[in-house]
Formats: C-alpha cells, structure tokens, sequence
C-alpha cells in the first residue's frame, strides 16, 4: 500500500470547511498552525510539498459579511478578491515559523488545457519548488467563469499533481476514505482501504458530499483519482478534521489509497510520445548522443527545423541521417528555432532580441 514514507513529491487538497470554520466563517488557525507542522515535517526529509488549498471564498464571505447562501457570480468574485489576500497571509504566518516561504500560484482550467499555458505553469512551480518554497495553488476565482472553471480543487489538485510530476496526491475530506455508500446515511457502508483499479462498479458507490462549504463530493474525488493514477500518482483520500492529519495518515489512519498506473515519469513521456507531431528537428550527432545520454536539446545541436508549430507543440526530434529519435515539446515556435538553429545559448539573446530558453527541447520534455 502506498505511504507518505519515501514519497519524493506531495501534492495536498485542502477544502474549505477545513480552513474555515461555516458558522463564524473564521479561519481555523489551530488546524492550520498543526497542519504547517506536518508540512515542515515533510519538507525537513526532503520532501517537495504542494498545498491545493480553497477557502479564499469563504474567508472573503466573511470580511464581506455575506450571507451563507449560493451568492451571484460577480460577489463571489469579489469574495474571493478579499479572500485570497487573507488565506495568502494566513499560510504564510503558519509556515515563517519553520522557515519555509510559501508562493501563491492562482491557474484556471485553461493553463492546462492550453500547452503553453500549462509549460509556463510546469516551470513556475518547479521553479519555485527548486528554491524550497511550498506553493499555494488556488483556482483564480477571480476571473474564471463556467467555461474556464475547474469547479472543484479535486480535480485542480490532481492536474497539479500530474503538472509536476508528484508522486503522492493526498485529499484532505470530510470522511475518511472511500465508501460502499454514504457512510452517513448508511451505517453499514463499507470503507475500501485500497483501490487498484475503478471500475463501473466502484463508480456506482460515489455519493455526494454533506459539507455546506465543499463543492466536491466522492464522484469529483474519483474523477481526480482517475486522473492521478493514470499520471503515474498514488492518491489517498483521508480524514482532514483532525490535528496533524498527515502525521496521523502516516501513523495508520483510516483511509482508502488509489494505486497508481507506472511512474509520473513514466507517464509523462507516455503522453508526450502519444501525441501528433507539428513538426520536425534534425540534430547534429553530438546532440543525437547527449540526447541518449538524457540531455536535453541545445540550439547549437539542431541542423535543420521544419514544419509550423508554436511553444509547447510536439515535434520529432530526427537523427543527422533522419531517423526518429524521438518526441518532445518545444520550448521555441518553429521561426524561433530556425532563427536560432546552431547558435550557442549566449547567442540566444542577441539573435531574437530577448532572453531565450537554455534548451530548444528539455529533457524533462522528451520521449525517445
């Protein structure tokens, strides 16, 4: 069964009625001070930590003094405005103390929909983890509409997990696991501890949820348990109300893990080598060979560059005598490449007249 122990990369889902206590529409500041304790916990073995984190809502609702009721787009909006800056500020207080900085990453469904939306994501955030820092992903309530919405951090903190490679995606919820039916209205509903695989029947169990501050319930968890196993990440679902709960979770409490399908790595270039190439890239052998030494592409090792693509499309990367390397994302639409085709990276800069990418295709985005 899959554990926190030994995991290199943790993504964690935090809902609303966790953050927020419904009736005062406060901040539970006790929860998250012990909660920064088991983020520290993690971080002090190595672990990279991701915090999915909702409630700028319903902290905005608050400062607003709105009703507890389904509000009209435009104040949700603007309930989110204030509250962000105040759920910003909260995990920022609750982390200093263990010298941890924290960043605030706001995406709608669009950044992943889109490539080069969702590769400037991937680099913001592994950016950030590089430096240490523990960023707070929260969908940009702000200005996503229906059309451009996640609807639920659920499935956020799954394309999250599955944007940076995570290997442990952990849902903070308001029961304890997976059930038979709704533990709440079914006394002998059963808890599954391990899911290896969801089938129809599995999906048939989910129930809605019962929180008044939760938008997800148990089908928007198996969508998001759908998705992260497929992209190589084991994912669990666990109680979230008490003190600790990723201390206690490590410590044996209750709680139903998805089994993931391969690696994230794996995964990813399985999703990279799938897709339909927009063009082509001729390398030089030196680069033929760092690239199957696992280097990324360089500029100066590319001879040739066809078809059209822009950043983020797929190409094929083709050996000096034309053979298929590979596959890979572009970091440069195809002008860019052809105007820097086997040029060193210093002269990046001065042939397009801005700071370029060191790698034409990294290898973080390539499958050979």
């Amino acid at each position: 069964m899959a554990a926190l122990t030994g995991s290199k990369r943790v993504v964690v889902k935090i809902g609303s009625a966790l953050l927020v206590d419904r009736t005062t529409s406060k901040l539970r500041a006790n929860w998250l001070t012990a909660l920064a304790k088991d983020v520290a916990m993690l971080k002090a073995r190595g672990t990279d930590v991701i915090l999915v984190s909702s409630g700028s809502i319903a902290l905005g609702r608050g400062a607003l003094s709105l009703p507890q009721t389904e509000l009209p787009l435009e104040q949700s909006q603007a309930a989110a405005a204030v509250g962000q800056i105040r759920l910003a500020r909260a995990y920022e207080e609750a982390l200093t103390p263990y010298k941890i900085i924290t960043a605030q990453v706001l995406v709608t469904l669009e950044d992943s929909a889109n490539r080069r939306r969702y590769l400037n994501s991937r680099a913001t955030l592994e950016a950030l983890i590089g430096f240490g820092v523990v960023p707070i992903v929260n969908e940009n309530d702000t200005v996503a509409t229906d059309e451009i919405r996640y609807g639920d951090n659920d499935r956020l903190a799954a394309q999250v997990a599955l944007t940076t490679g995570a290997d442990r995606l952990i849902l903070l919820s308001d029961v304890d696991g997976f059930y038979s039916q709704n533990p709440m209205t079914a006394p002998n509903a059963k808890r599954f501890d391990l899911i290896e695989e969801i089938t129809p029947e599995i999906e048939a169990m989910a129930g809605e949820g019962t929180s008044g501050l939760s938008k997800g319930g148990m089908i928007t968890k198996l969508l998001a348990a759908k998705t992260a196993t497929s992209g190589g990440c084991a994912m669990a679902i666990t109680y979230g109300s008490v003190s600790r709960p990723l201390h206690a979770l490590e410590n044996g409490a209750k709680a139903t893990w998805f089994t993931a399908h391969g690696t994230p790595q794996q995964a990813r270039k399985s999703w990279i080598g799938s897709m339909k190439p927009q063009g082509k890239i001729l390398v030089d052998p030196g680069a033929a060979s760092a690239l199957r030494a696992g280097k990324s592409l360089l500029s100066a090792g590319v001879r040739d560059v066809e078809g059209s693509f822009q950043r983020g499309d797929p190409v094929e990367i083709l050996s000096p005598h034309g053979h298929r390397l590979g596959q890979g994302l572009a970091a440069y639409s195809a002008d860019e490449a052809r105007a820097i085709k086997g040029a060193h990276s210093s002269q990046i800069e001065p042939i397009l007249g801005y700071p370029g990418r060191t790698a034409l295709i990294h290898r973080d985005d390539m499958a050979l």
